[in-house]
């Protein structure tokens, strides 16, 4: 069985652009949503996104948003807690395929790490 895991220094869900996430309107309340479109620098990335370190500068009090926690998923998506596992695995291979591309080293080793 594949278990979810965040790769260090991968950097995808960095990747804020809003024209790639059309419905955050729809699981992010209206403060929430003003502080992600203020997080969203040059070329759709997080202002908070070292590019040389590839690590968020304020990873400890990275917004709620910004978190995969089964309260959060289960809040923002109505992700049950046995869903979760599935659900963030399928939302980061996305994610990385969209940012890095399918045969990416990035998507490599998110496989590898998750076991698929």
């Amino acid at each position: 069985m594949a278990n979810w895991q965040c790769i260090k220094q991968c950097g995808a869900c960095c990747h804020l652009d809003p024209s790639e996430r059309p419905d955050l309107d729809e699981y992010l309340s209206q403060a929430e949503l003003e502080q992600y479109l203020s997080m969203v620098g040059e070329s759709g990335w997080c202002v908070n996104f070292d590019h040389s370190s590839r690590e968020c500068r304020i990873y400890a009090n990275r917004p709620r948003f910004c978190r995969v926690e089964t309260e959060v998923f289960q809040d923002m998506y109505g992700i049950e807690p046995e869903e979760l596992n599935d659900f963030a695995i399928d939302c980061c291979r996305q994610q990385i395929e969209g940012v890095y591309g399918s045969h990416s080293f990035e998507i490599a080793r998110f496989n590898q790490a998750v076991g698929l």
